[in-house]
């Protein structure tokens, strides 16, 4: 029905709301009205109320910015002139004044073919991983490929072999899951770094991008015997492991990308694969050649290296899942505690088994422990971000995090883990670890 013309000053008499046109749009019984100008009323005196607040919250700073001598905020260089052109970079790099924030390479370690950098963790927050900051390790350098050559084999126990190149790779349905990368050899037993980079950094986590292994196995059709897939890359060192066919048939991916680009080659471009929670060693870059084998193929890196010595002398083989484990980012070793006062303890935690369910901080050396909140998204086999608020009261301090993962496991301390398995290895340290806090604010590793 066509809206009728009312006058405006007929308003108060029959309740309604007028627009600017003068046109009632709707007729409102007068005890509605009372009720709704009651709302109104109450919503107002309480944004009114919270107003206040935030007035008194903002007076106080501006006091104590009076206080600390402050005049009006000056106008930055940055205002008075343009900025940088656009596409004056065409692939983008971090502030000039974050150049502090790189990987970090051990001022000891001079195999630079078979060496490792480290992630920044103490400068880095949420869970992913930027590529540029992604840890490496290598055994030969870094390969360089021209993804237009490069080709993958799978042969063996298969009723078709095949030969995939890069472009019919990416034909097959891709996959997209965010995971957490980890050298079996961070920390190792006998090195325990400064800062949190020098400490744990050989673990890092992206959202990686590629296709099922279990898809292309399907394709190839696996004949009966068969057990392992022997995957072997295409570097100097023609790094060859051996992979249970049950984990190739579960969640291993063949992948491309990493965090929406294509590989660094430094990660494995223009393949590599991907075990995710198993350790890092395993997931082989540069991925040239899967044979699928009855057995495992027993190379260097699966018996003289990457196995766990024991006190009695044997050596743990095929130990792959790195399990739960995590570490205090903030504060940390290297850094220095701004004054007395709040301090947002901060840090990650992660387990090939699955998920973390729980953190759990000491303050005091691991006589109490506090639960700490866990940021979402909680995923599995990624990295978690934890956190609990603390005042500091000025006095020495040691802290340290526990993980527990979903399948109840707890990380142990470096006492109870060296107590069953002795000191001998070098992998597959998961042992807290902690942080010492002097009176003067520095932070230091609580072992060194």
């Amino acid at each position: 029905m066509p809206h009728k013309q009312i006058p405006p000053d007929t308003y108060s008499a029959l309740g309604g709301f007028i627009p600017p046109d003068g046109r009632i749009l709707k007729e409102e019984n007068p005890a509605h009205a009372r009720k709704r100008e009651a709302r109104r009323g109450f919503l107002r005196k309480g944004a009114e109320a919270l107003t206040g607040v935030a007035a008194a919250g903002l007076a106080g700073r501006a006091a104590m910015a009076a206080d600390a001598g402050a005049g009006p905020l000056p106008v930055p260089e940055s205002m008075k002139q343009p900025g940088a052109l656009t596409g004056s970079s065409l692939y983008g790099h971090p502030s000039e004044f974050e150049k502090k924030v790189v990987r970090h390479l051990r001022p000891t370690d001079k195999q630079y073919y078979s060496s490792s950098t480290r992630s920044p963790l103490q400068e880095l927050d949420g869970i992913i991983t930027p590529n540029g900051l992604f840890y490496e390790r290598h055994h030969n350098g870094i390969p360089s490929i021209d993804p237009a050559q490069h080709k993958l084999m799978v042969h063996g126990l298969v009723d078709t072999p095949l030969l995939f190149t890069m472009e019919e790779i990416r034909r097959y349905p891709s996959h997209s899951q965010i995971y957490f990368l980890e050298c079996s050899g961070n920390p190792g037993y006998t090195v325990y770094g400064k800062t949190a980079a020098e400490a744990n950094g050989l673990v890092s986590c992206a959202e990686w991008t590629g296709v099922m292994l279990k898809t292309i196995l399907d394709e190839a059709g696996l004949q009966a015997g068969a057990k392992w897939v022997i995957a072997e890359g295409a570097d100097g060192a023609g790094m060859t492991r051996s992979i249970p066919l049950e984990k190739c048939l579960d969640d291993a991916m063949l992948v491309y990308s990493q965090n929406g680009e294509r590989l660094r080659p430094e990660q494995g471009y223009p393949l590599r694969v991907l075990l995710p929670g198993y350790e890092g060693n395993m997931n082989i870059k540069w991925v040239r050649r899967l044979q699928v084998t009855d057995r495992p193929v027993h190379s260097r890196e699966e018996t003289s290296k990457y196995t766990d010595l024991q006190p009695d002398g044997k050596a743990r083989e095929f130990t792959y899942v790195m399990e739960a484990k995590s570490i205090i980012t903030a504060p940390s070793g290297g850094q220095k505690m701004p004054g007395k006062g709040f301090c947002e303890i901060s840090g990650i935690a992660w387990s090939g088994k699955g998920k973390i369910t729980r953190v759990d901080v000491s303050v005091d050396d691991g006589k109490t422990w506090q639960q700490a909140s866990l940021q979402e998204p909680v995923l599995t086999k990624a990295l978690t971000r934890f956190r609990l608020p603390w005042r500091w009261d000025g006095r020495p301090a040691v802290i340290l995090s526990r993980a527990t993962d979903e399948t109840g496991y707890v990380q142990p301390t470096l006492e109870e883990l060296t107590a069953v398995r002795g000191v001998n290895g070098t992998y597959h340290n998961n042992a807290m670890t902690a942080w010492r806090i002097a009176e003067t604010g520095e932070v230091t590793n609580a072992r060194l």
